[in-house]
C-alpha cells in the first residue's frame, strides 16, 4: 500500500518534470531571440537590472514549500544557461579556481559561462580592458579588513565601469594534508591572514605565516607539503583534497566581502540603485566640504567614502564615494552637475542595482 502511494507520487513528479523541461526550453528559446536582438543593437549581454527584477519576482510569487533562497539559486543557474545561449560570455576573476573571487563569480554568473582565472586584480582589469573578458569580478572591501586598494587604483586608471555588486559571506578554514600538530607554516592571502589574526596568535603562535596571491594558491601549496596549512574556504578543501582542521577561524563572525562586477557600461535604473563616483577637489580651503555639500544639497545618502593617493602627483588624493540612487535619477544628475563645480576630476564609475543577496 505504502509503495503504491510512493509510486503514484513519483509518477506525478515525472509528469511535472516533463512540463518543467518543456517550459524551461520555451524560456530558453525566448532568451535566444533576446540575445539576437542584443547582438544586432550591440547591447550588453548581462543586464543586472533585469536580473534583479527576475529575482524579486521569484521571491514575491513564491508560496512554498521551497524557500525563496532555494528558488533563487535554481533561477541563477537557469539565467546562467540562458545567458550562455545568448552569447559566449567570458568572466575574469582573481584565481585560481576555488578562490573566494571564483565563488563570488559563480554566485553571480552561474556555471554555464566561461571563466578566466587571473593571478592578480590588475590582470582582471587588463583582461576586461582588452576585451579578452566581457566582465570581471573583483573584491572591493571586506567588513573587517576594509578597502582593497588595488581595486580602487585600477578603477581610477582604467575606463572600466561598475555594473553590479554582490556580498559574499567569508568563512575561513585551516586546511592541510596532515594533522595540526605537524604544521610548521601557514599560508594565505594577506587580507585573509589579517581576518584570522587573533585566532592564529592564540591557536598557532609558533607557526610561520607566509602571504601568497590567493587562498587557492595557499591550498595548492598545502596540498604538496604536509607541514604547510592553508587558510581558505571549504570549496578549496574539496578541490585539493585537504582536511579541514578547523572551520570558521575568522576573528569576526558575519565576515563579508563586497565584490564588484566590472565591464564596459552600466545599465538602466531599477529604483533601488547605487552610484559610485571618483573625484579630486580643487586646492583651496574647504574644497572637500563644499564638494560633499553638493550631495547633501540634493538629498543624496552617501554610503561610503574612501581616499587614495593620486599616482599623478605627490600629496594629492582621489576620493571614491558611493551614494544611493542612479545617475539617471534627477536628484543624482543635479548633484553631479553641482559637484563638478568643486572638482578637478569627476567620473561616474557606475550606476547599478543594490545587491539583493
Amino acid at each position: 500500500m505504502k509503495n503504491n502511494k510512493i509510486s503514484r507520487l513519483r509518477g506525478n513528479i515525472d509528469a511535472i518534470d516533463l512540463q518543467v523541461v518543456r517550459l524551461l526550453n520555451r524560456r530558453a528559446a525566448a532568451a535566444v531571440k533576446i540575445g539576437k536582438i542584443k547582438t544586432e543593437s550591440r547591447s550588453e549581454p548581462y543586464v543586472p537590472a533585469r536580473e534583479k527584477k527576475v529575482i524579486r519576482n521569484i521571491a514575491r510569487i513564491n508560496r512554498g514549500p521551497l524557500p525563496s533562497s532555494a528558488l533563487i539559486a535554481i533561477y541563477r543557474e537557469i539565467m546562467s544557461a540562458s545567458l550562455a545561449l545568448e552569447k559566449t560570455v567570458r568572466v575574469a576573476y582573481m584565481g585560481p579556481a576555488a578562490s573566494f573571487s571564483h565563488q563570488a563569480a559563480l554566485r553571480r554568473f552561474g556555471k554555464s559561462v566561461n571563466y578566466l582565472a587571473c593571478k592578480t586584480i590588475d590582470e582582471v582589469f587588463e583582461r576586461v580592458q582588452k576585451r579578452e573578458a566581457d566582465y570581471g569580478v573583483v573584491p572591493v572591501e571586506n567588513s573587517t579588513e576594509g578597502t582593497i586598494a588595488a581595486t580602487l587604483d585600477q578603477l581610477a586608471e582604467n575606463e572600466i565601469k561598475i555594473c553590479a555588486e554582490l556580498y559574499q559571506p567569508i568563512a575561513h578554514c585551516l586546511l592541510a594534508r596532515g594533522t595540526r600538530a605537524g604544521i610548521r607554516r601557514i599560508v594565505s592571502n594577506a587580507n585573509v591572514l589579517g581576518q584570522c589574526r587573533k585566532w592564529l596568535r592564540s591557536e598557532m603562535p609558533r607557526a610561520e605565516l607566509m602571504t601568497v596571491d590567493s587562498t587557492t594558491c595557499a591550498a595548492q601549496i598545502a596540498a604538496r607539503d604536509k607541514r604547510v596549512a592553508a587558510i581558505a574556504g571549504r570549496l578549496a578543501a574539496d578541490v585539493y583534497r585537504l582536511n579541514i582542521l578547523n572551520a570558521d577561524i575568522q576573528d569576526v563572525s558575519g565576515n563579508m566581502t563586497r565584490f564588484l562586477v566590472i565591464g564596459h557600461s552600466f545599465g538602466n535604473r531599477t529604483g533601488d540603485d547605487k552610484t559610485s563616483i571618483l573625484f579630486a577637489v580643487k586646492h583651496h580651503a574647504g574644497s572637500l566640504h563644499n564638494a560633499l555639500g553638493s550631495l547633501k544639497k540634493f538629498g543624496l545618502n552617501m554610503t561610503k567614502i574612501e581616499s587614495r593617493p593620486s599616482r599623478q602627483k605627490a600629496w594629492e588624493y582621489l576620493f571614491f564615494v558611493d551614494v544611493e540612487g542612479h545617475v539617471h535619477d534627477r536628484s543624482v544628475r543635479l548633484a553631479m552637475r553641482d559637484l563638478n563645480r568643486h572638482c578637478l576630476i569627476l567620473t561616474v564609475l557606475g550606476s547599478y542595482p543594490k545587491a539583493i543577496d
